[in-house]
């Protein structure tokens, strides 16, 4: 790392800069942390700490880890090309992109470009209304979504956030959005065997109880995310898919998350075998290079949008203005050849593996974890204060877990703001190209955070 004097742009960041998700009081103690470096697995900051990122940029994002020349590179030499035009037009990068994408996704083979996952959610969203005045009268407006998930931060796709603490305050909110019961099996809401085809029954009570008719699509996460990392349970993806072909509602994957390899698949919904009608991708798609965000779709969906040439309003009247940037499909060519030639797929199957492994073991070691949960390199481990009664662990001792494992140099994240009395579970999404040392550092980093933490508790008991 360079020495260069960086106290000026720390004054900046203070005095100008609105950060995400931060409580801005904290800076009236302490330095903004600027982040001026990334290579590999690690960023540095101002001060010239080393971290080692297990969370791919914050928000499991920079998917093939960060200094990727040849991801620069090509965006360079796009922009100096063409760099943009509206996407009314097309692009070279553009149209070679949707090529790629869409052979990896059989069945969606129409993608739209965007700059961002809230806003491709949407898209999909207004898609769903506009079907639903063609061609239902109105009806089948409505669109479901679980408990637990989240699909961004727009006033309409808070609309559809299952995760309370991230809509408080923002409303009122869009109606005909619609929740169904989230599938955590470890908070169980039904004493059955067959977690996962009870869960997935429960979204048809819904749909009986709100009328068919009038229920458009059900959106869902292949994993629920910030509001827990929730693979859901075995037969509940098959019965979802049931249900919507029983009752002719599309089906909404929401993967800006797990989309573009996180899960060890191309997409979550992969892992699965189900059949979607619309996907939604963002975050790893050009690992944070450049700012890209698609929904792909079917050939029947579009088809909706294109019968009718005498009808001013049948074709889909939407535009995204950075939707029209060709950095960000020129990164994402880059990103998915890098994904390809490495083997990343695999390797995140097997790094996962040893990261639940791991997990699990401190399980068998610490008290504090009640529950491991994870799909390829997106693990959860949520924290308890009793694992008899499955008391959720106090989000202050959450977040010194967090802390302590900042301070030997190791990112991880919680869940933040998201289920009011249950953010107390550490999330771990590291870049697919994690290698069994880095692996076995984040495990090591929080080990000894929960030594910690489980030490200041038992001695602020022996005070009391």
């Amino acid at each position: 790392m360079h020495d260069n004097d960086l106290s000026a742009i720390v004054e900046a960041d203070r005095a100008h800069v609105w950060h995400h998700m931060f409580q801005h009081q904290l800076l009236d103690s302490r330095d903004p942390r600027i982040i001026v470096e990334g290579k590999g697995m690690s960023v540095w900051d101002q001060n010239g700490r080393e971290f080692l990122d297990a969370v791919s940029g914050g928000v499991w994002t920079v998917n093939v880890g960060y200094g990727r020349e040849r991801i620069a590179n090509a965006v360079r030499d796009q922009l100096i090309k063409m760099n943009y035009f509206a996407g009314s037009a097309g692009s070279v990068p553009g149209a070679k992109f949707a090529e790629i994408l869409t052979a990896k996704t059989p069945g969606l083979s129409r993608m739209y470009y965007c700059n961002s996952g809230s806003e491709a959610n949407e898209k999909a969203f207004k898609m769903v209304r506009q079907i639903s005045a063609q061609r239902y009268g109105g009806k089948k407006s409505k669109i479901l979504y679980r408990d637990r998930d989240y699909h961004g931060t727009t006033v309409a796709t808070l609309s559809a956030c299952g995760q309370q603490q991230r809509a408080t305050h923002y409303g009122p909110f869009v109606p005909d959005f619609v929740e169904v019961p989230h599938c955590l099996e470890y908070r169980k809401q039904w004493d059955v065997e067959n977690y996962g085809e009870r869960a997935a029954e429960a979204i048809e009570e819904v749909i009986l109880r709100e009328g068919p008719d009038t229920v458009g699509a059900l959106c869902l996460e292949p994993v629920t995310a910030g509001g827990g990392v929730i693979v859901p349970p075995q037969g509940y993806w098959e019965k979802v898919q049931e249900i919507c072909t029983k009752y002719d509602i599309l089906l909404h994957i929401d993967e800006v998350v797990c989309g573009m390899g996180r899960t060890g698949e191309w997409f979550g919904y992969q892992n699965y075998g189900i059949k979607p009608d619309f996907v939604t991708t963002a975050k790893g798609v050009a690992s944070g290079y450049a700012a890209i965000a698609v929904m792909l779709t079917t050939d029947e969906v579009f088809g909706m949008f294109k019968d009718n040439a005498d009808d001013p309003l049948n074709y889909f009247r939407d535009i995204s203005t950075f939707g029209g940037c060709t950095g960000g499909p020129a990164a994402a060519i880059e990103n998915v050849a890098i994904i390809e030639e490495e083997g990343l797929l695999d390797n995140t199957k097997v790094m996962g593996q040893r990261m639940m492994d791991g997990l699990d073991a401190l399980m068998d070691k610490h008290a504090l974890i009640g529950n491991t949960r994870g799909l390829g390199l997106f693990c959860g481990a949520e924290l308890v204060a009793d694992r008899e009664t499955k008391e959720p662990l106090n989000e202050k001792l959450v977040q010194a877990v967090v802390a302590e494992c900042d301070k030997q140099g190791v990112i991880i994240g919680a869940t933040n703001r998201s289920v009011p009395g249950f953010n107390n579970t550490l999330c771990f999404s590291p870049a697919l190209i994690s290698k069994a040392d880095d692996i076995d550092r984040i495990l090591d980093a929080v080990d000894n955070g929960l030594t910690t933490v489980a030490a200041a508790m038992q001695d602020t008991r022996a005070i009391g």
